[in-house]
């Protein structure tokens, strides 16, 4: 009698031991034995399709390598608004961006390091796009030029530059074209505002922009990124035409773990190895067929015929770096806000 109750005591004693490591684990933010692979993506307007891809072709690759289930989640919105949903609570173990402002303000608020561009390569960013037209069938209004869209009784859909990445980089291809053409700041700030003088509708986000322009069927021209133009056209056929401007801005898509979630949640190992697995070569191809420029040259190669030739420019040689850009043109008060006010 005398072991048993030893024993049993014993047991006690195991169980209590092993109840207080799992509290001090959750409490100090251990990973715990049982990690856990289910993470959230936080991931802007026209990226859904390109991660119904991913994702998939992601949990299988993990699923062999480790025999561990992945399990993917998305939210999608405009990037900057995606941004603020996670600053405000949204719990994504990664955020795939479509520009490094979005990613900055979460270092601002200390939920990344201010150093998460080093990260991984190519400045954390695995694809890149540019903005380009999508117009109605024939290009009735003969639109070739970002000073096109700026014409008389032109309507142009591009979303909000205040809550969309696909609106900012819109804004700043277009004052940027002025710049690489030898114009000036004061040439730029004109084309840029009749160009909004032109615009009848200020979607949120790039995927409700583009809506608008097809099945709500308003405007004349729809400024985008260009894997959504040539889905909009694979889907609708050849009610549309894609037009490439000469020159075009860099539109890098930067990712970032969120640390702060990771280490709450203890997805980190699942949520590095996510955003790891889009420089692979298989991830790398799935970019390039949906119209996304792949870092890959293998997959950019191979591809080549989804991606026209086109003089690109970066922010950082033209307005200075994001930062620059953000203060000068789309904090409150600022260029955009001005203009817009004038429209109105």
């Amino acid at each position: 009698m005398k072991t048993s109750v030893s024993t049993a005591s014993a047991a006690r004693r195991r169980t209590l031991a092993l109840l207080t490591l799992l509290g001090l684990q959750a409490v100090s933010g251990l990973p715990s034995a049982y990690a856990n692979s289910s993470i959230l993506n936080a991931s802007y307007d026209v990226t859904r399709e390109l991660f119904k891809d991913i994702n998939p072709a992601f949990v299988a690759d993990w699923k062999k390598k480790t025999g561990e289930t992945a399990s993917i989640n998305q939210s999608h919105g405009g990037s900057s608004k995606q941004a603020r949903s996670v600053i405000d609570g949204l719990e994504a173990s990664v955020v795939t961006m479509n520009q490094a402002n979005d990613i900055d303000i979460l270092a601002e608020k200390g939920l990344i390091p201010a150093t998460w561009s080093k990260a991984f390569p190519n400045n954390a960013a695995p694809f890149y796009s540019t903005m380009v037209f999508l117009t109605r069938k024939g290009n009735p209004l003969q639109i070739k030029s970002w000073e096109d869209l700026g014409k008389p009784g032109v309507k142009v859909i591009i979303p909000n530059p205040k809550t969309s990445g696909n609106g900012r980089y819109s804004y700043l291809a277009a004052w940027g074209s002025v710049i690489k053409a030898g114009g000036n700041e004061a040439q730029a700030r004109a084309l840029v505002d009749k160009i909004f003088k032109n615009v009848p509708v200020l979607d949120a986000g790039g995927r409700g922009a583009t809506t608008t322009f097809t099945q709500r069927e308003i405007g004349d021209v729809l400024v985008t990124f260009e894997n959504e133009v040539q889905l909009a056209k694979q889907e609708f056929g050849n009610q549309y035409e894609v037009v490439y401007p000469k020159i075009s801005i860099l539109a890098e898509s930067p990712v970032a773990v969120v640390d702060k979630v990771v280490d709450k949640l203890g997805t980190r190992k699942t949520a590095t190895a996510y955003l790891q697995y889009l420089y692979s070569e298989p991830a790398q191809e799935i970019i390039a067929k949906h119209f996304f420029r792949p870092r890959s040259e293998a997959a950019f190669q191979k591809y080549a015929t989804n991606f026209k030739p086109v003089t690109l420019f970066t922010i950082d040689e033209v307005f200075g770096g994001w930062k620059q850009a953000q203060k000068k043109h789309f904090d409150d008060g600022a260029e955009f806000d001005k203009l817009y006010q004038g429209k109105r």
